[in-house]
């Protein structure tokens, strides 16, 4: 392994290790940053992913290693990494030894626009800028799931609590059609070409009528047949409605499973498992999906450390093989407010591990980076896997 490959892995495994165990830090030290942009400061748009609660303060939604390698910032008091600020310059250490020193993420320019009637750009859109094309948003159409009342919310998900904690203060509500049609443009003008719609738990029928439309409206401000969106959905238990999805303008699918055992499925996504036609009708889906949009265009997301890593790895490989792009955007953290708060998630040892088999057995089965850049909703460690590889980063 050349010296450049093998430093870049370490901070991909930083990154991993960090995206398990969270930083320390005292919210201070971003005063000035905060203070030169204010929309350097995290949105909460959908999930919180920071072990200590942070609705009392701002800080940035991440940074960047010494080689470029982007980790998001989720607070964690307990966390073996912390930052600490020496003469201007932040560094994030382990026991006193300088892992890297960081650039906080700057704010993309799309946050310091608004749509027609006012609204902030930056409440509607998360938007990822990649070193190498990789310009990506992501637009939570609803900050909350209607699994909650209910009582049927995935154990791992946070989402109903984020909105309880941040919506109110950060002004965040449920986006229209046009608004986020007229996002998707001022973004797509800046150079951002792969839009994610998703958000809380939606009943099928409204979901679809909520997607086409906006998918109609979106095509009607770009002026074109298609706009590389991914729609990330609930399984419809009419399959039919996939077609509808592509005939909108969409060009890949997210149906994701989280867990791949069926009976750990019923138990950590009970919902899911019981309103939208059970496990057998995801992966029926997933199956539809695939011959609806083609190989390499539908996304089965999942999470691990909810489930034993055998459990895992058999369903990446089982959907990798029909063509899914099957991918673990976030190591499982107890999220603050999620039914498993308070539960450990395992080692970053275990994380780790896994990260590095999915990556290969979606290289065995031939999935591209175009095909899981274009998949997936934002910078995960797939694509840091497949820059490296690739040769895409340089010093």
């Amino acid at each position: 392994m050349s010296n450049l490959k093998e430093v870049l892995y370490n901070e991909i495994e930083l990154r991993s290790n960090i995206g398990v165990e969270g930083v320390r830090f005292d919210p201070k030290i971003f005063k000035s940053v905060l203070e030169k942009d204010a929309n350097i400061a995290a949105s909460h748009n959908c999930m919180d992913f920071s072990l200590d609660d942070t609705a009392n303060v701002e800080i940035p939604g991440g940074f960047r290693l010494d080689h470029g390698i982007g980790v998001q910032l989720n607070k964690n008091y307990r966390s073996p990494y912390y930052l600490e600020e020496e003469d201007g310059t932040i560094y994030l250490k382990n026991e006193g030894a300088i892992l890297s020193k960081i650039e906080v993420t700057k704010a993309s320019p799309i946050y310091g626009k608004s749509t027609s009637d006012g609204t902030s750009m930056k409440t509607i859109v998360a938007a990822g800028d990649g070193q190498y094309g990789d310009k990506q948003i992501l637009v939570a159409c609803s900050n909350e799931c209607a699994l909650k009342d209910k009582g049927l919310d995935c154990l791992f998900c946070n989402i109903n609590a984020t909105k309880d904690r941040f919506a109110e203060k950060e002004k965040i509500e449920w986006k229209n059609p046009k608004q986020i049609a007229e996002t998707v443009k001022a973004a797509y003008e800046l150079g951002y070409n792969h839009l994610t719609i998703t958000g809380g738990f939606i009943p099928e029928r409204r979901e679809v009528e909520y997607y086409l439309d906006t998918a109609e409206t979106i095509r009607e401000y770009l002026g074109t047949d298609t706009f590389n969106g991914t729609a990330c959905i609930g399984a419809p238990q009419d399959l039919s409605v996939l077609e509808k999805y592509k005939e909108a303008g969409f060009s890949t699918v997210g149906i994701n499973l989280e867990v791949w055992n069926k009976d750990f499925f019923k138990a950590i996504c009970p919902g899911k498992a019981q309103l939208c036609g059970g496990y057998d009708n995801w992966i029926k889906a997933i199956d539809y999906a695939i011959q609806v949009f083609g190989v390499g265009n539908v996304r089965s997301n999942f999470v691990p450390g909810l489930e034993p890593k055998e459990y895992l790895i058999e369903g990446i490989e089982t959907l990798a093989e029909k063509g899914v792009v099957a991918t673990a955007a976030l190591s499982w953290v107890p999220n603050i407010g999620s039914k498993l708060e308070g539960h450990r998630t395992p080692t970053p040892e275990w994380h780790w591990d896994v990260q590095q088999k999915i990556y290969r057995i979606l290289r065995k089965y031939g999935r591209t980076f175009e095909q899981v850049y274009n998949a997936t909703p934002g910078a995960i460690l797939l694509h840091d896997f497949y820059k490296v590889e690739d040769k895409m980063l340089t010093e």
